[in-house]
């Protein structure tokens, strides 16, 4: 066992919500705790309004947590450590353009980042780097790709320069928020492939944020299902996809069908009510919507029940 690079312990985001005067808290993310180990994809799943791309935020010190913390690489990191650590934990968007400049060529964002983050390199071999860095991310000819402008790029070609961009501060964990939501279907593999590679070959840590299980299926090595702002289940993907325990993730399975698994059965049917998180009583925030819900489901939260050593879920009708 090697020790997690990233280990985030009961955190939480609250945001105010409604006039000046008033004493609504939406909880956009309510006592989260998961750890990333070195070398490792984990994706945060869960429908829109769960809560992942806070998390991210977070993270990258773009909102300020409203309770807990997180370490990165041993050190707790607060507000103020947010900023030296940018470089080894950079996030790479959902929509490209959040950290590539559309009126500038790509090559000036790649030299900058080098510049900034990479004084092991002299100035004359910036540029080799750069070519060397969009090609490996499989952006080839590296020099031609380097003087186009960003619209001249595709959307898949895009995301890539998004993940070579990260790649140029030689992170150890890369925060990557849907990097695939806004691609076609046929181009998405590639960019999960490009993930897989810098993991693999970089040794690069991911943390994937997706609503999409197929892809968090194909790409990460642990997947932690989010609903409300607060995990569900989490596991190894292996162990989640096989056999998924709590109702709200195998409702996502339903979504996704896999032919060689199991097809849903009733009790996997959507009630269809939202989940109550501004100003949330105790009990499940799945329980409106479930169909295995009980009387203590409505009262008490859920703790989590351990069915593996890496497999967990908080649900009262599980279990071990």
């Amino acid at each position: 066992m090697t020790d997690p690079i990233l280990q985030v312990r009961d955190l939480s985001r609250f945001f105010r919500v409604g006039g000046f005067r008033s004493r609504g808290q939406l909880h956009a993310v309510d006592h989260v705790s998961f750890d990333v180990a070195p070398g490792e994809i984990v994706a945060l799943v869960g429908e829109s309004g769960s809560g992942k791309s806070t998390i991210a935020r977070v993270l990258a010190g773009l909102y300020p947590a409203s309770s807990g913390d997180f370490t990165f690489e041993g050190k707790t990191i607060g507000r103020r450590e947010t900023q030296s650590i940018r470089g080894d934990m950079p996030m790479v968007f959902q929509d490209p353009f959040g950290s590539i400049n559309p009126v500038l060529r790509v090559g000036h964002g790649l030299l900058r980042s080098l510049k900034l983050h990479r004084a092991d390199i002299p100035r004359a071999d910036r540029l080799a780097a750069a070519v060397a860095l969009v090609e490996k991310v499989g952006l080839t000819p590296g020099e031609e790709v380097l003087g186009r402008y960003p619209h001249e790029l595709s959307g898949g070609q895009r995301q890539r320069l998004g993940f070579a961009q990260a790649l140029a501060s030689r992170p150890s964990l890369i925060l990557a928020d849907e990097p695939v939501s806004m691609l076609d279907v046929s181009i998405r593999i590639g960019l999960l492939n490009v993930m897989r590679e810098l993991r693999d070959l970089e040794g690069v840590s991911i943390l994937y944020i997706t609503h999409d299980l197929a892809s968090a299926r194909y790409v990460a090595d642990r997947m932690i299902v989010l609903y409300a702002g607060r995990i569900v289940e989490e596991g190894l993907t292996d162990e989640v996809i096989a056999s998924p325990q709590h109702p709200y993730t195998r409702l996502l399975m339903s979504a996704a069908p896999d032919p060689h698994l199991a097809p849903a059965t009733v009790e996997d049917d959507d009630l269809g009510e939202p989940p109550k998180v501004i100003n949330p009583g105790p009990g499940c925030r799945f329980a409106p919507r479930c169909p295995l819900v009980m009387d203590v489901c409505l009262a008490e939260t859920p703790p989590f029940v351990h069915l593996s050593p890496t497999h967990r879920a908080a649900c009262y009708a599980v279990t071990p």
